[in-house]
């Protein structure tokens, strides 16, 4: 892949601990396109630690950004598909309303909380990118199988939450793309109980994945904002 145009300004990958999210920071610091990267994760200690579930480390992360150039580029790559003893529902018997809540939490209110105290540091002119990862699960229309309800729900928020987003963030800064992807079926611990019917050559390593969820972004203009689209760059949806 050719290398990315430099870029003034910073990048942020929120969940860079992650097969995808640890791809997206690799490659960015190969490709040397921003003057400085942030990677914070829950597992990261310090200040490069951060948790979707506690607001006071989202608002520390921001500080952080802050102190350096301002972010052009956002990445939120996190998800819960299962955890524990819990995992995606296949029937109405299986909700759990504790569960149902952690999996909005983190799919849903987490990216926006990372939004509410990061988007107001991207600047007001130029072309910016707030980008989360979503799942074609969640698209209301694909849905033809259902089960999995508290995945597709909080993806399914986590698409609405995002295009109010671009709808206020366009008022700010009019050249403003934010989005959310679908970064298709990658060979990491979120989806690896769930790889058996995964058709040949459609389970994506994490190094292809991001590479190519980065030439999605790279394509994206600002008239794209507040929509979902896959690692093609084909929008599915809503």
């Amino acid at each position: 892949m050719a290398l990315r145009p430099v870029m003034s300004g910073a990048a942020v990958i929120i969940g860079a601990s992650g097969g995808i999210g640890g791809a997206f920071r690799t490659l960015l610091e190969e490709e040397g396109a921003f003057d400085q990267i942030h990677g914070f994760a829950r597992s990261f200690d310090g200040a490069n630690h951060i948790d979707l579930l506690d607001e006071a480390s989202i608002a520390a992360a921001a500080a952080q950004i802050a102190n350096g150039p301002a972010p052009m580029l956002v990445l939120v790559a996190t998800g819960l598909l299962h955890e524990g003893d819990h995992g995606p529902e296949k029937a109405l018997r299986d909700l759990d309303p504790q569960w149902l809540a952690r999996t909005y939490a983190v799919n849903a209110i987490g990216p926006m909380l990372v939004a509410k105290h990061v988007l107001p540091l991207m600047p007001r002119t130029g072309r910016t990118v707030f980008a989360a990862l979503s799942a074609r699960v969640g698209s209301i229309s694909d849905n033809r199988l259902g089960g999995w309800h508290g995945y597709r729900a909080s993806k399914a928020a986590l698409n609405m939450m995002m295009r109010n987003l671009a709808i206020e963030e366009k008022r700010r800064n009019d050249r403003s793309v934010v989005v959310t992807l679908h970064p298709g079926t990658v060979d990491t611990a979120l989806s690896r109980p769930f790889q058996a019917n995964v058709p040949d050559g459609r389970l994506f390593d994490p190094e292809r994945a991001a590479m190519q969820l980065l030439d999605v972004i790279e394509a994206l203009k600002p008239a794209d904002s507040g929509k979902l689209f896959d690692y093609q760059g084909e929008e599915i949806p809503f």
